[in-house]
Order: C-alpha cells, then structure tokens, then sequence
C-alpha cells in the first residue's frame, strides 16, 4: 500500500444470504482511494455500488455479510473490527453521505441536535460546545445557522442533503462516501450539491467515493473511474482514460446511453438486463449482453488487465492469447 493510500480493498466479497441462494452482490474487488483522490463508481441498478459503500461502512444489513477480503483505512483492516471498534472510527474516519435524507434524519428531532450527538458521543463535548461546531459546519454546506432549530420537514430536498453532507463532516473523517446524493432531486439542486462537493474536495482535501449510476456526474467530480457490473469491476482507470478511450463494451454502452444535445440519433441503450447473482453467467458475466461475446467468455472469466496509465479492464478483448 502507497504511503498516501487512505483506502485499500483487497477481493472484497459481499453476500445476501437467502432462502434461494447466495447473492454475490460484490464479488471480489480491489481498488485503492488516494489522499484528495475522488473515486467515482459507477454501473446499473443492482451492480453491487451501495453494497461496497455500505461494506466499507461495516453497515451490510442483513441477511448480508462480508465473507472475504480486506477493508484497509489508514493501517486499520475494517474488516477484523468488533462492532464496538467501528462504531469508533464510523463519522470520525470514514463517513457516508445516504441516497435519500429522508432515511437518515429523525423527523421529530430538530436538526442541530441531530448533528450535535455526533460530536457529543465522539468528542465528549458539550452541548453549547457542539452547537457551535454544528452552526460552523451548516454554514460550510451554505445554510443559515437557524437550520440547526428547524425540524427535517420543515427543510426542501436540497437543504436536507445539505444537512446530511454537514453531518457526514462534522469529525472532519479522511473519507467521505457519497451514495447516489443526487438522485432524488432536480437538476438545479443536483447542480448546486455537485458544486458544493467539488468545493468541499478542494478546500477540506478530505478524500471520496462517489457512487452513481450516471456517468456524466462522475465526470464533474472524479479523477478516477470505476465501472461495476454484476459485482465486480470491469473497467477502472483515470477518468481521462476512461471518458477518452473507454474499453470495456459495457463501459462503451453507459457511455452512448447519456443524452447528448450535439447527438441527433435516438438514444443508445444496452439491450437485455443484468444477471441474477444468485446464479451468475459462466465466464464474463456480462456475455449474455456483449455484443462482442466471444466462446473463451462463455467459458472462463476474463482476467484484469493493464492497458497502460494504470488503465485496468476485464475483457478478453485485450488480452493476449
């Protein structure tokens, strides 16, 4: 491990454990988050990206679990912690921003006391001690200091996101994970939060993991590009390489799905939907959809492969036979 990695994973594996199976919702995947790098992962619904935010987190709710590799934050393997351990490093050295605010703030608890407990139970600070923090931290994601005695409702969709993104920095952790913060709302506040992001990268030099199903987001923030399909990584490399010169097929058709003012075409799309991971395809489990499907990927699982610039693709297309 680099001495500036804050984030390495090592064949990291993920299951739900079912009444009808194992699902292998992240199935062994590496990667490594640099001080200040922004890590974007990106693929469909169902690909395994909230499962790894979550895995990292130790958050995996049942019936999921990890059931092999290595989480390693700063040194620490997250993954041989108690739950007491994690519960310690949760906020203070990795935090999460949630897909929908909604689901983390206690709608009958004003917000300043919300964010306040985490300083309060990590920090042992007082409660006037805390609200100060809280009010600085508000005013850091662009709200006024009287959120802090506002309920949840009585906040719009962006303002709510905002107070989630303060919360997620409030013990100013070394990673921050970002699962789909946008979706749930419209563009121009999807615009304003992306800014806010990208500010917050630049001038906390705090590092991230910014999930998403839309490549064209991933653009504005990452310096690095991870593509998921059927739980693993398929394509990763510099988001220049990968925007420029992506390889991998399924990359190639997230990429000419994004609408394009300049494109007067109908739009692309990639026909058929992913696996049941339960039971995934023999060999590259994205054959069943390639249009480049060759026998040797119905049959083996193609290996990872370094292209250059530490470009990295799964694809039988490049190797050497």
């Amino acid at each position: 491990m680099a001495a500036n990695t804050v984030l390495s994973v090592r064949d990291l594996r993920i299951y739900y454990f079912t009444s009808r199976g194992a699902v292998r919702a992240v199935d062994g995947v590496s990667f490594d988050v640099g001080e200040g790098d922004v890590l974007g992962v990106a693929g469909e619904s169902g690909s395994g990206k909230s499962t790894l935010g979550f895995g990292i987190m130790g958050l995996v709710p049942p019936p999921g679990r990890i059931v092999g590799g290595s989480i390693v934050l700063d040194g620490i393997d997250l993954t041989k912690l108690s739950e007491d351990e994690l519960r310690k490093i949760r906020w203070s050295k990795v935090s999460m921003v949630f897909q929908g605010a909604l689901n983390v703030l206690n709608p009958v608890v004003r917000v300043g006391d919300q964010m306040a407990e985490v300083l309060v139970i990590h920090k042992g600070l007082s409660k006037d001690e805390a609200m100060k923090i809280v009010e600085e931290h508000l005013k850091l994601v662009g709200l006024p200091p009287d959120v802090a005695r506002r309920y949840p409702h009585e906040l719009s969709g962006g303002m709510k996101q905002r107070v989630v993104i303060a919360m997620a920095l409030l013990l100013r952790p070394r990673l921050v994970i970002a699962d789909e913060p946008t979706t749930a709302l419209d563009v121009v506040i999807q615009a304003q939060i992306m800014n806010l992001l990208k500010r917050i990268r630049e001038e906390e030099k705090v590092s991230m993991i910014f999930i998403t199903h839309d490549l064209s987001l991933i653009a504005e923030i990452a310096n690095k590009v991870a593509v998921m399909y059927a739980g693993k990584i398929v394509e990763m490399g510099s988001s220049d390489d990968v925007y420029s010169q992506p390889l991998h097929p399924y990359t190639q058709g997230l990429l000419n799905s994004i609408p394009s003012i300049r494109r007067r075409k109908g739009l692309s799309w990639i026909p058929g939907s992913p696996p049941d991971l339960r039971n995934p395809p023999q060999g590259c489990r994205f054959h069943p959809r390639c249009p480049y499907a060759m026998d040797i990927c119905r049959r083996e699982e193609p290996p990872q492969i370094d292209v250059g610039n530490s470009h990295v693709v799964s694809c039988w297309l490049y190797a050497k036979r």
